[in-house]
């Protein structure tokens, strides 16, 4: 199974990655393990391509491609902006970043996923989940 989605970027988009994350849920069977970290994961790399990767530009999209197989989910999102240095980024359980609101996504994408990648300079992103 395949699904892609384009959307402008607007943080009320995320429904729309929400309603397709369910949509998998019930069609693959996932149990409610899998689909949380799918659905945070998921929602928390939109919202990153929103957010920080079109600097909330509703002219600039956000792709995402999400596939499933019978031993895995990928999940892949690509924005429009100008990337970064995602091997670079403060961790958020740092004690001098304890109280910063911002900064948890990539963290979370990473305790979620099973293996997460970063190309094209931070504009795209590859999550992988072992089902």
């Amino acid at each position: 199974m395949e699904k892609s989605i384009k959307i402008s970027s607007k943080i009320e988009n995320l429904r729309e990655i929400e309603r397709i994350i369910d949509e998998l849920s019930s069609e693959w069977n996932l149990g409610s393990e899998i689909y949380g970290n799918v659905l945070i994961a998921s929602l928390e790399a939109v919202n990153n391509a929103i957010s920080h990767g079109n600097k909330l530009d509703p002219s600039k999209y956000v792709m995402v491609n999400i596939s499933v197989n019978h031993d895995k989910i990928s999940i892949i999102t690509k924005d429009e902006g100008a990337g970064f240095d995602f091997n670079n980024v403060p961790d958020p359980t740092a004690p001098e970043n304890i109280e910063n609101i911002n900064g948890r996504g990539i963290f979370l994408m990473k305790q979620l996923s099973d293996e997460l990648y970063f190309h094209e300079e931070g504009r795209v992103s590859e999550m992988i989940f072992k089902l």
